[in-house]
């Protein structure tokens, strides 16, 4: 029965099939380097476990690399690439980048070892994507498995790097920056709760501890001991700037749903955080986080899988660094 019905089918139908199992075998795999470099999870764990022990902030940083690479040309590496001169200008010195990113040398070290026993085989996108979700879950996250075989990017886009998400934005304009990925409210709501670990510097909130939205006073909705807090480290004053404060002060290392309790006692640091406990689109889901830790664990996990597959490139597309810097 199932070979005559195959036999009548189309010849544009044929087309399809055959098209589609191309795509399908050029598809991510989660045993995609089980022959070519086996070790290659025990690698990268090991160097984002070292990078962590010497600096326990390496773990949200390393997950915000991930993340800033994805949004802009999709996960292709693209933001590990150096400028060259005037011939190539990468994503580094994009203005959400410059002097904030962090974990380039994390990913290059990590490389250079995975190249010693398997040259030329591993996308720095895959170390990248293996070393974001590591780093969650050495912080206390919940594991999720990683399909890989995604290759590198041959471009940058810096222009695209300057319209990041940033946490100045309103939430439409965010949620509208997340749905052009193919990511949605719900997306938008777990994947910030990576603020549970990390550090934001003042000038990203300041505005909310003196002069909120022109009025001269403070964001009347920050909680009165935090507020005086935060006023205290980061004063009204140009050279504080640049200081780190805590972005889930409680469980600063710890990745875990205190982020989301922050946010329903009115202690979210940045606006872009506070709004999703005030917003009708997404406050229930900030509300059902701060009580069940599993299923923020668990969701987190989900999300980053769908924004681990934004854009990749695969089969003979883009291609494999050698160095995660520069372009073969």
């Amino acid at each position: 029965m199932e070979r005559k019905a195959f036999i009548k089918l189309p010849l544009v139908h044929l087309f399809h099939i055959f098209f589609l199992s191309h795509l399908v075998f050029c598809q991510l795999d989660y045993r995609f380097y089980g022959s070519t470099c086996p070790n290659l999870t025990k690698i990268v764990r090991y160097g984002v476990w070292s990078a962590i022990a010497n600096d326990t902030r390496m773990a949200a940083s390393l997950i915000r690399l991930h993340f800033h690479d994805c949004f802009v040309n999709g996960c292709d590496g693209s933001i590990l690439l150096d400028d060259v001169g005037s011939t190539f200008e990468g994503e580094k010195t994009a203005m959400p980048n410059q002097n904030s990113v962090r974990g380039y040398e994390v990913i290059d070290r990590i490389k250079a070892n995975v190249e010693k026993f398997c040259p030329s085989t591993v996308s720095c996108t895959d170390i990248l994507t293996l070393a974001a979700r590591d780093a969650a879950t050495i912080a206390g996250a919940q594991y999720w498995t990683v399909a890989l075989g995604r290759r590198d990017g041959r471009t940058a886009n810096k222009t695209a790097a300057n319209q990041l998400p940033s946490p100045f934005e309103s939430l439409d304009n965010i949620i509208s920056k997340f749905n052009s990925k193919g990511l949605d409210t719900k997306d938008v709501v777990v994947l910030s709760g990576a603020h549970t670990i990390g550090f934001a510097q003042c000038f990203t909130f300041k505005h909310r501890l003196f002069n909120f939205g022109g009025s001269g006073k403070p964001d009347p909705d920050l909680e009165t001991s935090f507020l005086k807090g935060l006023q205290s480290v980061c004063p009204d004053q140009t050279d504080s700037d640049s200081t780190l404060v805590a972005l889930d002060s409680p469980t600063t290392n710890r990745f875990d749903n205190g982020y989301y309790r922050n946010l329903v006692n009115s202690s979210g640091l940045l606006q872009s955080d506070h709004v999703l406990s005030t917003d009708n689109r997404t406050a229930s889901m900030v509300a059902n986080y701060s009580k069940y830790p599993y299923l923020f664990l668990k969701d987190f996990g989900a999300s980053m899988v769908k924004m681990a597959n934004i854009g990749v490139l695969t089969g003979q597309d883009g291609e494999i660094r050698k160095d995660c810097k520069v372009v073969n």
